[in-house]
């Protein structure tokens, strides 16, 4: 079904590819205890295999000093960050007890490790780069590539990936190194991230780039 899909999106002259460019940094998008941990409403099981993926890049990106991020959701418990529609589509209850600030459930699951010089950036909507420093902190060290990480690849994955990309800089996503509570909605969008927004791109790939830097 993918190669189907692929090739008509071909056909009407999408999905080129960008390839890595010459200064990357890598991005781990919202592997929080919210989306990992069974007890969160919002916790996935899904999400085990693509932390394995994750803990191999940020071991090769650390070796190679290439600069890390790590982003997390979270909301006043009152709710006023979610005023109006946005609100109505993340409704409060999910908020409760899941991505509540100061809540347990919004620290970064314990096997990442965050270093003191990798910035752990808090948003409040899906894109890594909405209301954030995140483009600054870019811009300030000449990051011209991004690899993304990390979940869900139909919401904060896929919508970070659109704002790098219209930000112009090189943006890989790494296929198995990201993933969603649903696996349909995985396997859509990842479809449609690497035909309009990024390349997409197996975890092997992205390790050979570090070792060819």
């Amino acid at each position: 079904m993918y190669e189907v899909v692929q090739e008509f999106y071909l056909s009407k002259g999408f999905g080129g590819r960008v390839g890595f460019g010459e200064n990357p940094a890598i991005v781990v998008i919202d592997m929080a205890k919210s989306w990992l941990d069974e007890t969160s409403p919002l916790g996935s099981e899904n999400l085990d295999p693509v932390m394995d993926k994750i803990l191999r890049i940020l071991s090769s990106a650390r070796a190679r000093h290439v600069p890390v991020f790590f982003t997390t959701m979270a909301f006043d418990p009152d709710g006023a960050e979610m005023a109006g529609p946005v609100g109505r589509k993340l409704q409060h209850s999910s908020l409760q007890g899941a991505l509540e600030r100061g809540s347990d459930l919004v620290v970064l699951d314990d096997r990442l490790k965050r270093r003191p010089n990798e910035p752990l950036i808090e948003k409040q909507r899906a894109s890594a780069f909405w209301g954030t420093p995140f483009l600054s902190y870019l811009v300030g060290r000449n990051i011209d590539t991004l690899i993304i990480a990390g979940c869900s690849t139909s919401g904060c994955v896929r919508s970070t990936a659109e704002s790098a990309h219209n930000h112009n800089f090189h943006v890989v996503v790494v296929g198995d190194a990201v993933g969603d509570r649903s696996g349909i909605a995985h396997e859509c969008n990842l479809i449609d991230i690497d035909m309009r927004f990024a390349d997409v791109v197996p975890t092997a790939k992205v390790l050979a780039y570090f070792d060819g830097r």
